[in-house]
């Protein structure tokens, strides 16, 4: 993306500050450790923000023996049919865990409560009476057969309810690729093999969703329309930026809103329509085309509530920056970022401008950027956050008196045992002590070993939740 195109993303985005130019104080100057061990803490501020088990105490409750969810679901817990727990996503280990800690175990014993949330290995976990399993191995966010054999599970416990169950779905990011359902006929390689290639030819989560819903049973509305119960409802905690609810985890108790054709137009923007790995997809899609068959309609009355959003995360993020003695701006994207070197370099520009002029000292933004892979067999290690940071550090080699850190809010970034990464003076200090070159390791997308030599990692483990990237500039 170009930097004329950039700013203009950036117009459409949410961008607050906390103080006006006029009232800026002039804080004392920090030095390079404080602005690194800051950094970090306002990172982690945001990421608590949006944690799951807190999220769902505070939205879902039980009152009068009864089941109130925000200001939308008051159902009775007496003389209703049963409750059953499903989803899948990066939090729903934390979400289950919540809801039974709510229900406690007088309802989840009334409500004969069952239910399973697919999750990634490192987060599963034994619970009362929801069932965590691993619909995929702990840094490989890619569908696998674990998982489309708990997505059969998943419909077939929807479709087996009544009209008097109620069916709580908890969606998180990271569901797509935890709840594999591929039409019939259509291998789960291929479908996999489309996803990689989408995402290593730079396709965005719209894109790589267009094309995910249209080969899936339980993607686009799917899940919602085999379930039987008569009431169903989706507590997600969003992913995507703008939050449409089409998109997170692929939709599935949402209607689709593309079509095969467009599906299509995904694959040939891409290189792949003619792909012959992708003939079995591009052949169900034509023929989905010429048949014009309309989604079948819901049985169940669907609600869909977001808990929390990347603006939740950068908003909380914001408060502890103020907290810190920091005057503070605030951004976060609704729209796809672009590619990540490109907002690393704005970055960049934005910390040097900063440190220089007057103004806020600490800049909050939130989005998800994209990475252009290189060919496989030049292709090192990183993920988006640490091509973010390293392309920062490329167009800015002189970090005195500033820091960055960008890291996803999963504490996964790519296939890494990182976050993200944070850069300063050391770091680039370092960098240059080591002979290292910023643009080589960038074009062979291998940050992370860049950054494990230069001790710039951000590593966290599993956070249990997943709003997208926050990234934070302090400055002295």
């Amino acid at each position: 993306m170009a930097d004329k195109e950039y700013r203009r993303h950036q117009a459409n985005a949410q961008f607050t500050s906390r103080h006006p130019p006029n009232t800026i104080h002039q804080p004392m100057p920090r030095p390079a450790a404080r602005l690194r061990d800051d950094a970090l803490a306002i990172w982690r501020a945001g990421v608590d923000a949006v944690r799951a088990e807190p999220l769902i105490h505070q939205r879902v409750h039980i009152r009068d023996g009864r089941l109130r969810i925000a200001d939308e679901v008051d159902w009775p817990l007496d003389g209703t049919g049963r409750l059953i727990v499903i989803g899948a996503g990066k939090a729903g280990g934390a979400m289950a865990a919540a809801v039974e800690q709510v229900l406690g175990d007088h309802w989840l014993t009334a409500k004969d409560v069952e239910g399973v949330v697919s999750v990634p290995a490192d987060c599963v976990r034994p619970l009362r009476r929801i069932r965590l399993k691993a619909g995929r191995p702990a840094g490989r966010n890619e569908p696998t057969a674990d998982g489309a054999a708990i997505s059969d599970e998943v419909l077939r416990l929807v479709a087996s309810r009544s009209s008097d169950d109620l069916v709580l779905c908890l969606i998180s990011g990271g569901g797509s690729a935890l709840l594999p359902a591929p039409v019939e006929g259509l291998p789960l390689e291929t479908k996999l093999y489309l996803t990689r290639e989408l995402s290593a030819r730079g396709a965005n989560i719209e894109e790589l969703n267009c094309v995910r819903k249209q080969l899936s049973r339980i993607k686009g509305g799917r899940l919602a329309a085999a379930c039987r119960a008569g009431l169903l409802v989706s507590l997600i905690i969003s992913d995507v930026l703008g939050d449409p609810l089409d998109v997170i985890a692929s939709g599935p108790t949402v209607p689709d809103v593309h079509t095969p054709e467009e599906a299509l137009q995904v694959l040939a923007r891409f290189g792949l329509r003619e792909d012959p790995l992708a003939r079995a997809a591009v052949e169900h899609l034509e023929r989905k085309t010429a048949a014009k068959e309309p989604l079948r309609q819901t049985a169940c009355r669907s609600i869909n509530l977001v808990l929390a959003n990347n603006a939740t995360a950068v908003d909380a993020a914001g408060l502890a920056a103020e907290r810190l003695g920091y005057s503070h701006a605030m951004i976060s994207a609704t729209s796809p970022e672009g590619s990540a070197e490109e907002v690393g370099r704005h970055l960049a520009r934005m910390a040097e401008r900063m440190r220089s002029e007057g103004g806020p000292d600490c800049l909050i933004s939130g989005g998800e950027p994209t990475v252009e892979l290189a060919d496989q067999a030049i292709r090192g290690l990183g993920g988006r956050n640490q091509q973010l940071a390293l392309a920062a550090l490329d167009h800015l080699p002189d970090w005195r008196g500033a820091a960055l850190l960008s890291g996803g809010t999963d504490g996964e970034d790519g296939p890494t045992d990182a976050a993200g990464a944070i850069i300063g003076e050391d770091i680039a200090a370092t960098a240059r002590r080591l002979g290292l070159s910023p643009p080589d390791f960038l074009m062979r997308n291998d940050a992370y070993h860049f950054f494990e030599r230069t001790g710039g990692l951000l590593k966290t483990g599993p956070t249990e939740t997943n709003v997208c990237d926050v990234r934070v500039i302090a400055v002295r």
